[in-house]
C-alpha cells in the first residue's frame, strides 16, 4: 500500500472515530422512542390508510368477486414483501450498528450494496411473475371469476418489485441513522398522490380510461416507485450514500441477517394462501371475510411494525454502542405501547366488528362473516404488538434464527389445526385457530427477548 493510501485511510478512520456517537444512543430512552417511533408509526398508518381505501373503491365498484381477489390476493404479496424484508431487516441492523460504532462512511457504503441486493431480488421476482401467475391462484383453489380478476391485480402488483424493495431499502437507510421523518415524508407526499389515483385508474376520470382492478394495483406502484427516486436523491445528497463495487461479502451478510425473519414472513404468507384454500369451501363471503378482517385487524400491525422498525434501529445503535441494557429497555417499552393500542383495538373491534365490515361491502354474508372473524379476532390483537415488535427488535440486534424457528413453527401448525377445527366448528374454528396460534407467537416473543441471549451477537 502506497504512503498516501494509508494516509488517507488514517484519516477516514480518525474522522469517523471523531464522528458523533449514534443519534439513538446519547439521549434519554422515552425522548429517543417518541423521537423515531411516532414518525414510523405514522408513515405505516399513512399505508395501511391508502390500502384500507383502495380495498373500499374495490369493493364498492367493482364487486365481490373483485373484493374477493383482491384480498386474496394480499396473501401472495404479503409473502413477496417479505422476501424484501430481507433487505430491510439485514440492512437496518448492519446500518445501524455501523452508525453506533462512529463510522458514517462505512455505513453509507453498506446502504449501496443494500440497494444491490434490494433490485436483484426485485428483478427477480419480476421475471418470474408471468410464469407463477396461473399457479398461484390455482394453489389457493379460487372460482374461475375470481382468479381472473386476481391474476390482473397481482399480475400487474408483482412487476413492480423492484421499485417497491427499493424503497425498503431507502426506508431502511433513514431509520438505521435514526431519521424515521424523512421517510415519513415522502410517504405522505406518496400516499396523497395514490388515494387521488386510486378512484380515478379504477373507474376512469376524463381522458383516462377505466382500469379497474389493475388501476388498483397501478395506484400503488406509481406513487412507491417515486418515493424510491425521490429518497436515493436525498440520500446522496446527504450522503448517506456511497456508491461503489459491491462487496459481495458484506450483500451477504445483510441476506444472512435480513434471511430468518424473511422466512418468518413467508411461512407467514404462505400458510394463509393454503388456509384460503380451506376458506374457499365455505365461499366467496367466507373468503373475503378472511382478507377484509386482515386488512382492519392491520391497524394493530402497521402500528407495531412501525414500532418494532424504530426500536430494531434504537437496539442496533445501542448494541454498536456496546449498551445491551438501553437496547432492552427500549424492547419492552415499546411492547407495553403498541399492546395499549391491541388492547383498544380489540374492544373496537368486538363491539363495533358490523360497522368496520360493511366500510368495505354492502353484500350481507359478507359483512355477517367479517363481523365473526373481528370478533374472534380481537383476542388476538392483545398480544399482536409483543409478536411484531420484540421479534424487530431481535431482528435489530442480529438475532433472528430462533425466533424464526419458533415462530414459524406455531405458524405451521395453523394448517392441522386449522383443517380440523374448520371441520368441526366451520369458520368459527378457522378463526380461532388463527387467534390463538397469534397469540401464541406473541408470547414466544416476550420469551425469547426475555432470555437475552441476542445480547451476544456480533454483525
Amino acid at each position: 500500500m502506497s504512503a498516501s493510501t494509508g494516509t488517507d485511510a488514517k484519516a477516514e478512520s480518525h474522522a469517523e472515530d471523531n464522528a458523533p456517537r449514534g443519534a439513538l444512543v446519547g439521549e434519554p430512552l422515552a425522548l429517543t422512542i417518541r423521537r423515531v417511533a411516532l414518525p414510523a408509526v405514522v408513515a405505516n398508518l399513512l399505508m395501511t390508510t391508502f390500502h384500507n381505501v383502495d380495498t373500499y373503491w374495490i369493493g364498492r365498484t367493482l364487486g365481490p368477486d373483485a373484493l374477493a381477489a383482491a384480498t386474496s390476493s394480499i396473501f401472495w404479496i404479503w409473502l413477496v414483501i417479505s422476501i424484501g424484508e430481507m433487505v430491510s431487516i439485514g440492512l437496518d441492523a448492519i446500518a445501524a450498528r455501523r452508525h453506533g460504532e462512529r463510522r458514517p462512511s462505512e455505513a453509507a457504503r453498506t446502504i449501496s450494496e443494500g440497494f444491490v441486493l434490494a433490485l436483484l431480488l426485485g428483478g427477480a421476482i419480476a421475471l418470474a411473475t408471468p410464469f407463477l401467475l396461473h399457479w398461484l391462484f390455482a394453489v389457493m383453489n379460487t372460482g374461475a371469476s375470481v382468479s381472473a380478476i386476481g391474476r390482473e391485480y397481482l399480475g400487474t402488483y408483482l412487476l413492480g418489485m423492484p421499485l417497491i424493495f427499493g424503497f425498503f431499502a431507502v426506508d431502511a437507510a433513514f431509520r438505521a441513522k435514526g431519521d424515521t421523518r424523512t421517510p415519513l415524508y415522502i410517504l405522505a407526499v406518496t400516499t396523497v398522490l395514490g388515494l387521488v389515483l386510486d378512484p380515478i385508474l379504477i373507474r376512469g376520470s376524463g381522458p383516462v380510461p377505466a382500469f379497474g382492478i389493475r388501476g388498483a394495483a397501478l395506484a400503488t406502484l406509481v406513487p412507491r416507485g417515486l418515493g424510491c427516486i425521490a429518497g436515493v436523491i436525498i440520500l446522496q445528497r446527504r450522503s448517506m450514500l456511497r456508491w461503489a463495487k459491491p462487496r459481495w461479502d458484506v450483500i451477504a451478510s445483510i441476506a444472512r441477517v435480513g434471511a430468518p425473519a424473511a422466512l418468518t414472513g413467508v411461512a407467514f404468507s404462505a400458510i394463509y394462501v393454503l388456509l384460503t384454500r380451506i376458506t374457499t369451501q365455505f365461499g366467496t363471503p367466507a373468503l373475503a371475510a378472511l382478507g377484509l378482517g386482515f386488512r382492519i385487524e392491520s391497524v394493530v400491525y402497521v402500528v407495531s411494525v412501525g414500532m418494532g422498525a424504530a426500536v430494531a434501529a434504537i437496539v442496533g445503535q445501542s448494541m454498536g454502542a456496546d449498551d445491551p441494557d438501553r437496547a432492552e429497555r427500549a424492547g419492552w417499552t415499546a411492547t407495553g405501547i403498541v399492546s395499549v393500542v391491541g388492547a383498544v383495538m380489540a374492544g373496537a373491534s368486538f363491539f363495533f366488528a358490523e360497522d368496520f365490515a360493511a366500510i368495505f361491502s354492502t353484500d350481507p354474508a359478507v359483512i355477517a362473516e367479517a363481523a365473526r372473524y373481528l370478533r374472534i379476532a380481537a383476542f388476538s390483537q392483545l398480544f399482536l404488538g409483543a409478536e411484531v415488535v420484540l421479534e424487530s427488535a431481535m431482528g435489530g440486534a442480529g438475532w433472528t434464527l430462533w425466533p424464526m424457528i419458533g415462530s414459524s413453527t406455531i405458524t405451521l401448525l395453523r394448517l392441522p389445526i386449522g383443517a380440523w377445527a374448520a371441520a368441526q366448528w366451520g369458520t368459527s374454528g378457522l378463526w380461532w385457530t388463527l387467534a390463538l396460534t397469534a397469540a401464541a407467537r406473541g408470547l414466544l416473543m416476550a420469551a425469547l427477548w426475555g432470555s437475552g441471549r441476542w445480547r451476544r451477537v456480533r454483525v
